[in-house]
């Protein structure tokens, strides 16, 4: 039986759930033994090609053929993958290929048919080999840096070099911007000629390292996210490395990695991971360079993924260090040395956690609250442990504990097991439909909480970001749309609302002699979810009922900034019964956040960062002068250095007396006391932590998390407020 990917990462295999059976029948039903096969000789890629074809024409939810639509899609996707900022080929490359090919690849692959795709490979890697030789002789040219030009960090939407002149050119100032870039690194790994050097050597070595099933896979992959960024292709060599990383998920350092621009990117810290309890790796954060304990750093720039996680990875115990560009410093010179301990993450790590907090109300009382921190929706039937079941233990301590409101944290929750969403919500809603699905037919199905009986009915905030995703979100929409919680954090969540299956694509060749290990898999999107109102989370996320300002509150961040994201629709809504309180006390607690956001300096700080970094996505371009950069890193520094004074001068935010529950100690008599602020690894800011050789410095405040817990306590002291001035007629509604 095939599993069900019901996550914002492709990577997070283990949280799923089974396949419905009409689903899996549909795709078993798939006619691909009556595909004739050409005249001409087909490598086993070749066919195997014509079997991924198929798959998503009949498999895939949106039903669409493989046409010219798709192929001028094709065409422009492998071409962004080849060459993402348009630096390799010129216009006259592009041109040709588009008139021979751009019409026409569908037919192409349908014939079993990919010499399009080696032919397009063999110039680019014609066009990198020459690039490279001459980027060779550039970075030994002399620069004084006291050029007014700028550089364009980001070339994805400009046209391409009409010519090999103009190429030369665009090639010329990004040299000159990479040794001026490399001048100014405090973590220099050595001269900046040299770091430059490797580097394009790096590229040659990363394209001749490509053999023809490697080719091919990158052209199935482009073929497979034509149709969505969450359907792609896997080679049997990819295959296999994927079987053993996710066997492997739970060691190294605990931070998923995907490839951009050359850089190696942080996408994902993995909840209790050796780097997520490190605490200086964040999401976003470029990896540039990698050493093995106190050994020399090697440079990584340009280094093709699977090898930079080769590097990574290593025995437990063993420390890796990583030289990062910090997510958000606007001097992408500036280096933070990180040194992490490779471990094994254990599962109680990766498991809900909670902590009871004694802090002061808006009233002046003391006030305790309950904070839930829920990092995945998990679920081993073999282990017997679930996220459902965990959050209720906690959430039964907390309760004899006195805990008068929860917050539920899901920032950074990509997902997981669907079931464990709908049994979560079960735990603060009567019975009734908790998610819808559609399948490619146009078929919905309603997957309902069963159980009448609540786990908890007091104040409710859930805590979500631009990272919650999928299974988080179907929960936080269900509690939103049944009117028990306030939803807060940034703007909107991720927005997936999709699901995929892992299918072996050697099952749907019967006719030849592949196995599933020769032929590869495609994870394909099946169905789409829905929320009780019928709108669905796909792409529109679920959006904040009160917005807390957070770094993360990017546009460039979510399923919105994904190429061929399917669209929003809806479907029929379900009848429940939803309580009206809480639309009544909305205003009330929106214009209290809304006064403290005001007011907070630290949200001033948040502000200020939001808009610069807004301002260079705008203006996507970078100094050659170094003076101007200098000023604008000595300005960088300032700024910080200013905000840590300020922070120490003002003093804590609120005091706040915190208790660590775990489910180690959720039985124990007694809870242990934690300092409230030991933890702000979490917090997405713009500080860039010190360097080894600095001096310590306080970190910067979660403001996310105690704006968060502020409003939890305005909920607790307005609902108490409306219920007492409430009559009886406040019964609930049929919607």
């Amino acid at each position: 039986m095939r599993n069900l990917i019901l996550r914002q990462s492709s990577a997070s295999v283990k949280d799923t759930m089974k396949i419905k059976n009409s689903t899996l029948a549909i795709l078993l039903a798939l006619t691909i033994t009556s595909i004739a096969l050409p005249a001409r000789a087909q490598t086993d890629m070749d066919k195997v090609s014509v079997s991924v074809a198929r798959l998503l024409e009949q498999g895939h939810y949106s039903r669409q053929s493989l046409n010219a639509d798709i192929s001028k899609r094709l065409f422009e996707r492998y071409l962004a993958d080849l060459d993402p900022n348009r630096l390799f080929f010129i216009e006259p490359d592009v041109e040709e290929f588009r008139l021979k090919y751009e019409s026409s690849l569908d037919q192409n692959i349908l014939s079993g048919n990919l010499d399009p795709a080696r032919e397009i490979f063999a110039r680019y890697k014609e066009r990198v080999e020459a690039r490279a030789a001459k980027n060779l002789k550039l970075a030994d040219k002399k620069y004084d840096f006291k050029s007014e030009r700028t550089v364009a960090l980001d070339r994805k939407e400009s046209p391409w070099p009409k010519d090999a002149a103009e190429a030369d050119q665009l090639w010329a100032d990004r040299i000159e911007a990479e040794l001026l870039e490399e001048s100014l690194n405090e973590h220099a790994t050595d001269a900046p000629p040299k770091v430059i050097a490797r580097r394009q050597n790096q590229i040659l070595r990363n394209v001749n390292d490509l053999d023809d099933e490697a080719i091919v896979a990158g052209f199935l992959s482009a073929l497979a996210r034509t149709y969505d960024p969450h359907t792609t292709y896997m080679s049997p060599s990819e295959l296999e490395s994927f079987r053993i990383e996710m066997e492997k998920s739970l060691e190294g350092v605990g931070a998923v990695l995907s490839s951009e621009d050359g850089y190696t990117k942080v996408r994902e810290i993995v909840p209790g991971g050796p780097a997520d309890l490190q605490g200086n790796l964040r999401v976003s954060d470029r990896i540039v360079a990698v050493a093995q304990g106190e050994k020399e750093f090697e440079d990584i720039v340009d280094m093709r993924l699977d090898k930079v996680v080769q590097k990574i990875r290593g025995k437990r115990g063993t420390i890796v260090r990583l030289q990062v560009i910090p997510a958000n410093v606007v001097d992408a010179s500036k280096r933070e040395v990180i040194a992490i301990r490779r471990d094994k993450v254990e599962l109680k790590d990766q498991k809900a956690k909670a902590e009871l907090l004694d802090m002061k109300g808006q009233d002046g009382r003391n006030v305790k609250i309950g904070w839930v921190e829920v990092p995945s929706f998990y679920a081993n039937s073999d282990e017997g442990v679930s996220t459902a079941g965990d959050v209720l233990s906690l959430i039964n301590r907390l309760k004899k504990e006195d805990a008068e409101g929860l917050v539920i944290d899901l920032r950074r929750d990509g997902g997981g097991s669907l079931d464990e969403a709908i049994k979560l919500t079960g735990l603060f809603i009567p019975k009734g439909p908790v998610v819808l699905s559609k399948d490619s037919n146009g078929k919905v199905s309603v997957s309902n909480d069963p159980d009448p009986s609540l786990a908890y009915n007091g104040p409710i905030v859930v805590l979500m970001n631009r990272l919650s995703a999928s299974a988080s979100e179907i929960f936080a929409a269900a509690l939103q749309d049944y009117g028990v919680a306030v939803i807060v954090g940034d703007e909107r969540s991720f927005g997936k609302g999709t699901v995929q299956t892992m299918l072996d694509i050697g099952r749907f060749m019967p006719i030849f002699s592949l196995g599933a290990a020769d032929a590869g898999a495609l994870k394909l999107t099946i169905n789409k979810y829905y929320r009780v109102r019928g709108g669905s989370t796909q792409l529109e996320g679920v959006r904040s009922d009160i917005i807390i300002p957070s770094l993360t509150d990017n546009p460039e961040i979510g399923e919105g900034a994904l190429p061929n994201a399917l669209p929003y629709d809806e479907v029929a809504p379900q009848r429940i019964e939803t309580d009206p309180m809480m639309a009544s006390m909305l205003p009330e607690l929106q214009n209290r956040s809304a006064a403290r956001v005001a007011s907070d300096p630290e949200f001033s700080y948040i502000l200020e960062d939001m808009t610069r970094l807004r301002q260079r996505i705008e203006e996507n371009t970078v100094s050659l002068n170094l003076a101007k950069r200098k000023s604008e890193r000595d300005a960088d520094t300032a700024r910080k250095e200013a905000r840590i004074s300020d922070r120490k001068e003002r003093g804590p935010a609120f005091e706040v007396t915190a208790y660590e529950l775990t489910l180690e100690n959720v039985e124990k008599p007694e809870l242990v006391q934690v300092a409230f602020d030991r933890d702000k690894k979490k917090g997405y800011d713009m500080e860039v932590e010190e360097a080894k050789d600095e001096e310590p410095k306080d970190p910067a405040p979660d403001a996310v998390r105690n704006e968060a817990l502020r409003i939890a306590g305005d909920l607790i002291e307005v609902r108490a407020a409306s219920k007492t001035a409430s009559i009886q007629k406040d019964t609930p509604v049929v919607q």
